[in-house]
C-alpha cells in the first residue's frame, strides 16, 4: 500500500467513526450505590460502605489558594467517613480527611481539609511534576474520575503536602502516567493539618455527551509516617497505591452540569534552535533551527483531534541504558508527548511490555530508525470514546534522512486503526490494524491485524486474549500469533496461566517482537497470607513458576522453574530470596560480549537472588539484589543497586544507580559495568534543572543529559537541552562523539 493509500484509509476511517451517533446508548446510566443525597445533604452511604454524592454548583470561581476561605467550606458540608485499607482494611481512618466537590461553568474544583495528629512527621521528599512512584513515600492525596462513568476506566491525579503532582489516565489495569492535562492546584497549611485546593476545566478532559453528568470519583489519602492508606469508599484488600483507581467501587457523583458545546481548540507552535558537534558525521558546531505546531481540537465532548506539523522531539529526556546478556532485543519506553497521551487506547491485547508476547503497536517505531532520528512531516490522531465504543486513529509520515555515511533512510508511512467495545460490566472486545509503507529492511510494506479481548469477573479474574496476523509485501507467507491468559490477583491467592504463540514469520514491524517461533506456557501460583500474630509484618508472600518454550518444531527453546519467598513489611521494606532452574537452548552462536561469543548448543544453570527493596519514605532509599549460579558454559556473579534516591532536601534529589556482571565461561571472561546518576534540583514545581550521567562498559560510552524546563504558563513550556556523548575506549578522558546544545520553546493558545 502507497503512502497516499494509507492517507485514503485513515481518512475513510475517520469519515465512518464520525458518522456514528455521539451516544449510542440512548440512555441514563444506571446508579451504583444508594440513592443520591437530597440538599442539603452531600454524601449518602449505603450499609457496605457506598456512596453517592451531589456536586454543588458554586456562584463565583474559586480562587485556587490552598486558604479553604470561600464560602463553600462554611455553607456546604464536607464529605468524609474514610476507611483503611492498610493496615487495618475497612476500619476507620485514624487521620481524618474532609472533601468539597463543586463546579461552575468552567472548571470542576476539588478540595481537601487533611488533618494531622503529628503534623510534624508529615513526610515531603519530593516537589517537581511528574515524579513517578517516589510520590508513593510522601503524605499525598490520589484523586480517581470517572468522568465517562463506564465503571472500568478515569483519570487519576495525585498531589503531596508540597505541591508535587502527578497526572495520568487509568484504562482497565493499564496506568498511562504521560498523561498531561491543564489544569490549577496549591497547598496551604493550617493548625492541625494541609489542605489542597484544585480546579479542572472542562475542556481539560474528556466526557459524556449531554448537560447532566454523572461520574465515578474516589480518593485515598496516603498517611505516610504510620503508613496508613485509605479510602473514601472500600476496596478489596491488596490494591494497596492503587486503591483509589479501582473504579468499579467508586462513589457516583450527581448534579454536575457540563457547560454547552463550544468551540474547543488548542494550538501550540514551537520554535527551537540547534547547536550539533557529531564525529561521525564530520560535523562541528553546526547551527540549526526550526519551528512547528501542534493542535488539538475537540471535535466532541468525548472525542478529540491531535494534528501535528515537523514534530520535534529533542528536550526528551534521554534513555536510561541498559546492560543486555540475552540474544533477543531489549524494550525502552516511549518518551515523546505526541504518542504518551491516550497512548493505552492502541494497546492490544492487554500487552503492554517488551516481554515474549508481542506488542502491536510501538509508537518508538516512528520517527526513529537504526538508533537515527527521522524528521517527522506531520500526521494526526483522533481518540475518543463514543457510547459503548472506544475509539482510536492514527497516521504518520516520515521524511527521508540523507546520512552522511551509509544508505539514506526513506521516509514511510505509518497507519494504526484501533477499535474496543466495552462488555458486561468490566470487560470488553476489540480489533486492531497497522500499516507501514516501507522501510530500510523492507522496501515493501507490511500490515497487521487483530482481534482481542479482556473479560473481568468477580472483581479478581481476568481473561487475556488475542489473535492476530501479519503480511509483508514480497513474503508469500502469512503468519499469526495468538495468548490466552487466565490471570486471578486475589490478595491471599494469586493463580497465572497463560498459552502464547508465535509464528516463524510472524512480523509486525509497527510493533515490538522479541522473538519469532516460539510456543510458550506458563503457570504461577502465589500464596500471600497476612499473618496476625507478626505485627510488624505486611504479608508473606510465595511464588512458584514454571515457564516453557518449544520453537515450531517441537524443539525445547527455554524452560525455567523458579521459587521465591519474600516478606513485605509494613514499614514497605521487602526482602526476598528466588531459585531458579533454567535451560537455554542456542540455536546460532552469539555474542555475549567482545571477543566472547556462546556456541550453539543446550544450556542449563540454577541461579540464587536476594534483594532488599528500601520502603520510599527514607531520606535514603534503594533496590538492591545480589545474584550467583551458574550460566551457559560458566558462572556468574551480578550485584545492582536500582530506583536509588537520596533526598538532600523537597527541592534536591540524587538518583544513583549501579550494577555490575562478572561471568566467566570457558569461551572467556567478561565484566560489565553500567553506572548512573539523575540530579534533579526543583526550583518551583512548574521549573526544575535534571542531569543524567551514564557509564556502560559494555558500549564503551560515557553520555550526559542535562535539561532545564520552566512550565512558564499552564501548558506552556521552555526547555534548555545539553547532550553529551563521549567513547570511553582511548585513555584518558573519554573522546567526544557527539555533542548537542537545544533551545526549545513553545506556547499554547487556547481557543
Amino acid at each position: 500500500m502507497s503512502s497516499v493509500r494509507s492517507h485514503v484509509f485513515l481518512s475513510c476511517a475517520v469519515t465512518a467513526v464520525l458518522a456514528v451517533p455521539w451516544d449510542v446508548q440512548g440512555q441514563e446510566p444506571a446508579l451504583f450505590g444508594p440513592p443520591p443525597p437530597q440538599s442539603p445533604a452531600v454524601v449518602a452511604r449505603d450499609a457496605e460502605g457506598h456512596a453517592s454524592i451531589r456536586a454543588v454548583r458554586v456562584a463565583a470561581p474559586l480562587r485556587i489558594d490552598g486558604e479553604l476561605t470561600e464560602p463553600l467550606y462554611t455553607s456546604v458540608p464536607s464529605i468524609s467517613g474514610f476507611v483503611q485499607v492498610e493496615p487495618a482494611i475497612g476500619e476507620p481512618a485514624t487521620e481524618q480527611t474532609e472533601v468539597w466537590f463543586a463546579f461552575d461553568d468552567d472548571n470542576v474544583y476539588l478540595s481537601f481539609k487533611n488533618w494531622d495528629s503529628v503534623p510534624e512527621r508529615r513526610i515531603a521528599t519530593e516537589m517537581r511534576r511528574d515524579v513517578g512512584n517516589f510520590i508513593n513515600g510522601n503524605d499525598m492525596l490520589n484523586i480517581f474520575l470517572d468522568s465517562f462513568y463506564d465503571r472500568r476506566n478515569g483519570l487519576s491525579f495525585s498531589i503531596n503536602s508540597i505541591g508535587a503532582r502527578n497526572d495520568g489516565q487509568q484504562i482497565g489495569t493499564q496506568y498511562n502516567g504521560d498523561w498531561n492535562p491543564i489544569w490549577e492546584h496549591a497547598v496551604g497549611r493550617f493548625d492541625g493539618g494541609w489542605t489542597v485546593e484544585m480546579a479542572l476545566p472542562f475542556r481539560s478532559f474528556r466526557y459524556r455527551p449531554g448537560r447532566e453528568q454523572v461520574w465515578g470519583f474516589n480518593v485515598m489519602r496516603t498517611v505516610r509516617w504510620k503508613n496508613e492508606l485509605s479510602v473514601l469508599t472500600p476496596v478489596p484488600a491488596g490494591r494497596g497505591n492503587s486503591s483509589a483507581q479501582y473504579a468499579a467501587l467508586a462513589a457516583t457523583v450527581v448534579g454536575v452540569e457540563a457547560p454547552p458545546p463550544a468551540r474547543n481548540l488548542d494550538i501550540k507552535p514551537y520554535a527551537i534552535g540547534t547547536l550539533t558537534t557529531n564525529r561521525n558525521a564530520a560535523l562541528s558546531n553546526d547551527l540549526d533551527r526550526d519551528a512547528g505546531i501542534d493542535v488539538k481540537y475537540a471535535i466532541s465532548q468525548n472525542v478529540v483531534a491531535d494534528l501535528t506539523y515537523n514534530a520535534d522531539f529533542a528536550q526528551v529526556e534521554a534513555d536510561e541504558q541498559q546492560v543486555n546478556l540475552t540474544r533477543f532485543s531489549l524494550f525502552f519506553p516511549e518518551k515523546r508527548e505526541f504518542f504518551l497521551e491516550n497512548r493505552d487506547t492502541f494497546s492490544f491485547g492487554n500487552v503492554t511490555n517488551g516481554g515474549d508476547a508481542p506488542v502491536l503497536f510501538y509508537s518508538r517505531r516512528i520517527g526513529l530508525e537504526e538508533g537515527l532520528a527521522v524528521p517527522i512531516q506531520g500526521g494526526g490522531r483522533l481518540t475518543g470514546r463514543i457510547g459503548q465504543y472506544t475509539v482510536g486513529l492514527l497516521n504518520i509520515q516520515t521524511d527521508d534522512l540523507d546520512r552522511r555515511s551509509g544508505a539514506p533512510i526513506p521516509g514511510a508511512n505509518f497507519s494504526v486503526m484501533r477499535v474496543r467495545r466495552d462488555i458486561l460490566s468490566q470487560s470488553s472486545v476489540g480489533a486492531i490494524m497497522t500499516h507501514r509503507s516501507q522501510s530500510v529492511a523492507s522496501p515493501g510494506s507490511n500490515s497487521a491485524y487483530g482481534v482481542d479481548g479482556t473479560f473481568n469477573f468477580f472483581n479478581d479474574l481476568a481473561i487475556n486474549t488475542y489473535w492476530a496476523r501479519t503480511r509483508t509485501e514480497g513474503v508469500r507467507r502469512d503468519d499469526t500469533s495468538y495468548r490466552a491468559q487466565v490471570n486471578f490477583p486475589g490478595d491471599r491467592y494469586g493463580v497465572q496461566i497463560e498459552r502464547l504463540r508465535v509464528d516463524e514469520h510472524f512480523n509486525p514491524e509497527v510493533g515490538f517482537l522479541r522473538r519469532p517461533d516460539i510456543r510458550r506456557t506458563l503457570g504461577e501460583f502465589r500464596f500471600s497470607p497476612r499473618p496476625a500474630r507478626m505485627p510488624s509484618v505486611r504479608r508473606l508472600v510465595g511464588i512458584a513458576s514454571i515457564d516453557y518454550v518449544e520453537n515450531g518444531t517441537s524443539r525445547v527453546d527455554a524452560r525455567e522453574q523458579s521459587g521465591e519467598f519474600a516478606v513485605e513489611f509494613l514499614n514497605a521494606d521487602r526482602v526476598s530470596v528466588t531459585y531458579t532452574d533454567q535451560y537455554e537452548f542456542i540455536p546460532r552462536p552469539f555474542n555475549i560480549a567482545r571477543g566472547v561469543t556462546v556456541p550453539v548448543g543446550g544450556y542449563g544453570w540454577q541461579n540464587v537472588r536476594l534483594a532488599f527493596n528500601s520502603r520510599p519514605q527514607r531520606m535514603m532509599a534503594a533496590n538492591f539484589s545480589f545474584e550467583h549460579g551458574t550460566f551457559y558454559s560458566g558462572d556468574r556473579t551480578a550485584f545492582s543497586a536500582s530506583r536509588g534516591r537520596l533526598a538532600l532536601t523537597p527541592q534536591i534529589s540524587i538518583e544513583p544507580t549501579y550494577s555490575v556482571n562478572r561471568v566467566k565461561l570457558l569461551e572467556g571472561n567478561f565484566t560489565t559495568h553500567l553506572a548512573g546518576s539523575r540530579l534533579t534540583y526543583t526550583l518551583t514545581p512548574w521549573m526544575f534543572t535534571s542531569a543524567l550521567v551514564q557509564y556502560n562498559s559494555a558500549a564503551r560510552s560515557l553520555s550526559a543529559n542535562v535539561r532545564f524546563r520552566w512550565e512558564y504558563q499552564p501548558g506552556s513550556e521552555l526547555f534548555v537541552v545539553y547532550n553529551d556523548e563521549r567513547d570511553t575506549r582511548l585513555s584518558g578522558f573519554p573522546e567526544l562523539t557527539t555533542r548537542a546544545f537545544i533551545v526549545k520553546i513553545n506556547r499554547l493558545f487556547r481557543f
